[in-house]
């Protein structure tokens, strides 16, 4: 029985924000891969700005060198709005021997509840919750709730469990986000070392971020 992470997002683009907590919870829990599973349309946010193929070009030139990350291309082949419930509904059925973990950042499970068909996640998934170290979740509200019914103190009592606990997993949190990425090539900026040097030459090559783009 394998141990896989979901790691899904718009990837627009891919950067070190996303790779190194990605590589740390890889490690800390011994998972035996994660799958980076790019959104052909988000429902909650606006289209992408780079077109799907781009992406997904950038995403496996930044995963190439770690053969544990994955791409898997299912939302984008998917044609319709992704969402996470439907996507782990699928895995399920094609790993139905393996157990699935679905990160998330903190700003990701603060939204949770406006997630579509958010509870029945549990059902398919643990959820690893990556966090900056020292963190505090308020103790009122829905999450909360959610935690105390559901949280896993430690890797050993997550695995117990085939789905359904949510584990809080510290990480080193660095202040990249894809938003400033873009604005930052918009304005003018080098992207170097915001991404991996692959995916720099990628939208420089494209001018992605710097001309409209054909989704």
């Amino acid at each position: 029985m394998r141990k896989i992470g979901i790691f899904g997002g718009s990837f627009d683009p891919i950067h070190f924000g996303h790779l190194r907590p990605a590589l740390e919870i890889l490690d800390a829990l011994s998972l035996d891969e994660i799958r980076f599973i790019p959104a052909g349309q988000p429902p909650h946010r606006q289209a992408p700005a780079a077109a799907a193929s781009l992406r997904l070009q950038m995403l496996r030139a930044a995963v190439a060198m770690e053969p544990r990350f994955v791409v898997d291309e299912r939302e984008i082949k998917r044609g319709t709005p992704s969402y996470s419930v439907d996507t782990l509904t699928e895995l399920r059925r094609e790993l139905s021997r393996d157990t699935l973990v679905l990160l998330v950042g903190m700003d990701a499970f603060l939204g949770f509840p406006g997630w579509h068909h958010w509870r029945k996640i549990f059902d398919y998934a643990h959820v690893i919750v990556a966090h900056r170290p020292g963190w505090v979740l308020q103790s009122g509200g829905e999450l909360a709730e959610m935690i105390r019914e559901r949280r896993a103190m430690s890797a050993a009592v997550l695995w117990s469990a085939p789905i359904g606990r949510i584990l809080l997993q510290p990480v080193t949190q660095l202040e990249i986000s894809s938003t400033r990425v873009r604005a930052s090539i918009t304005a003018g900026g080098d992207p170097r070392y915001l991404v991996p040097e692959t995916v720099r030459e990628l939208i420089i090559n494209s001018r992605c971020y710097t001309q409209p783009t054909e989704h």
